[in-house]
């Protein structure tokens, strides 16, 4: 099989995975936002998953991932040493989790004086529940894809969120608040996490030659991890740290606006984590191959259908935020609205450095995306201080905004370093699929006043995507009939 094809599989393979993925966590969101959860207990759930994510950085320490990493490239020259680096990590990955689990539970109580939030006392038991199952299954989703089998990885995430659904709905329903929603999430993430640990040993433990491994191997192994839990750390506090900040500088109706809004984008973005997940082992595979400049065309290709993909889908966001909430999620929801708006740009930052900064994992240049995400998300905490006491809840989106924006030009210039790209061929697509974008976008703000209802606003929105389309097409930057054949 090509490298392309290969692509292509686990492309469409974690896309469609990703899809029900979303479908499901969509329905999640609407049934709690609308209908089993108030605002003020959905911002709670949320403030506690957010202090979960930042806990489990302790429990993961970029093991995974640099496993990941060594597996993807002793396969290929050493397999006899596979079973060592799975079983080398998992060791250390469940010590980790042992003492991290303990100390979240020993300090519940400060954590609720601290937040103001009485109930994280509690919750924090579940909390640590979860964060044991969470990791482990955040620890098989990393090894397949240094496999280079994320056709397993989506397989997994089709059975945490499916099943997280019913699960979550199942005891929400019964009346169990918050706590019920926090167990469901658990049972979801533990059925995953067993369904990963036979597939890893059935699948490839077993399948290698365990020749055993050497503490120099472990020890690299733990030496690239440092790098990558310094970036993995920068990226949690990126994503999480600022619903903690909103929930102690205003309240858990604060947080379920951002949050909210935040999960929207995450839907939106379901492409460009699909094919960032997929591409990533390529380019370390291309630069063990010496063939850096099929790599840095693979990567431009990349970068073109994110253009062409997000920035339209920014600025239909940005015109449709407000009807879209409040017709959806209930007018008590209509704080989140400026906050998506802001968030619009968000999204292009994000699809970019979707695609990218796992790619540069792969070539090695981990310690300097540590580097770029350390600084930038020290500056998204500092302006996040400043701004949420200013504008609220939006002002922690702004934040968001402008230090990921810094972040994402950083890693592209240092994919370029690697790669030496073709700027004038990426800026040739930058240039026409803003076009395009203002040219969709103009008939979408004719239309939004007429969005009063939900069907008319999904019409609208149907409207936008035909006149993307359209504009697309005439423009010749993609051929619709090879992209189709290419992904059928």
């Amino acid at each position: 099989m090509s490298l392309t094809d290969r692509i292509l599989d686990g492309f469409k393979a974690t896309l469609g995975a990703r899809l029900v993925n979303n479908i499901a966590n969509g329905l999640l969101l609407l049934l709690l936002a609308r209908f089993l959860l108030t605002n003020d207990q959905y911002g709670l759930l949320f403030t506690i998953i957010s202090i979960v994510a930042v806990a489990q950085l302790g429990a993961d320490l970029g093991l995974a991932r640099s496993a990941a990493r060594y597996i993807s490239e002793k396969k290929e020259t050493e397999p006899s040493v596979v079973p060592y680096l799975v079983r080398t990590s998992l060791r250390y990955r469940m010590l980790l989790l042992g003492v991290v689990a303990v100390v979240l539970i020993a300090t519940r109580d400060i954590l609720a004086t601290v937040l103001e939030i009485p109930e994280l006392s509690t919750l924090m038991w579940l909390a640590a529940g979860y964060l044991i199952v969470q990791s482990l299954y955040s620890y098989h989703m990393s090894l397949f894809q240094g496999f280079n089998r994320v056709n397993l990885s989506a397989v997994l995430e089709v059975i945490n969120n499916v099943t997280r659904v019913l699960f979550v709905v199942g005891l929400t329903a019964l009346g169990l608040g918050v706590a019920g929603a926090l167990f469901g999430y658990i049972l979801g993430a533990a059925l995953a996490t067993a369904a990963g640990l036979v597939l890893l040993y059935r699948r490839f433990y077993t399948r290698y030659a365990d020749g055993g491994g050497t503490k120099s191997l472990r020890n690299r192994m733990l030496e690239y991890s440092v790098p990558l839990t310094a970036s993995h750390s920068a990226n949690i506090l990126d994503r999480q740290i600022d619903t903690i900040l909103v929930a102690f500088f205003i309240n858990p109706v604060a947080v379920s606006y951002y949050v909210l809004s935040k999960q929207v984008t995450e839907f939106v973005l379901v492409p460009a984590s699909s094919l960032g997940f997929s591409v990533s082992p390529a380019y370390g595979e291309e630069k063990a191959n010496d063939s850096l400049e099929r790599a840095a065309r693979i990567y431009e290709t990349t970068l073109q259908y994110m253009f062409l993909l997000y920035i339209p889908a920014a600025v239909g966001i940005l015109l449709v935020a407000e009807p879209a909430i409040t017709l959806i999620f209930g007018t008590e929801y209509a704080g989140a609205a400026p906050v998506l708006q802001v968030l619009s740009v968000y999204v292009v930052f994000q699809a970019i450095t979707g695609v990218t900064t796992q790619g540069l994992d792969y070539l090695g240049r981990a310690k300097t995306r540590a580097y770029a995400k350390g600084v930038t998300s020290v500056a998204n905490v500092g302006l996040n201080i400043v701004l949420i006491p200013i504008y609220g809840v939006t002002g922690a989106a702004a934040a968001t905004v402008l230090t990921f924006g810094l972040y994402t030009l950083v890693n592209v210039y240092v994919m370029h370093s690697e790669l030496s790209l073709d700027f004038v061929r990426i800026g040739r697509s930058l240039v026409l699929t803003s076009a395009i974008a203002c040219g969709m976008g103009l008939s979408v703000l004719f239309l939004v006043p007429y969005a009063s209802s939900i069907p008319a606003l999904f019409g609208v929105i149907a409207v936008g995507i035909a006149i993307w389309g359209v504009l697309v097409t005439a423009s010749g930057v993609i051929d619709p009939r090879q992209t189709i054949a290419q992904l059928t």
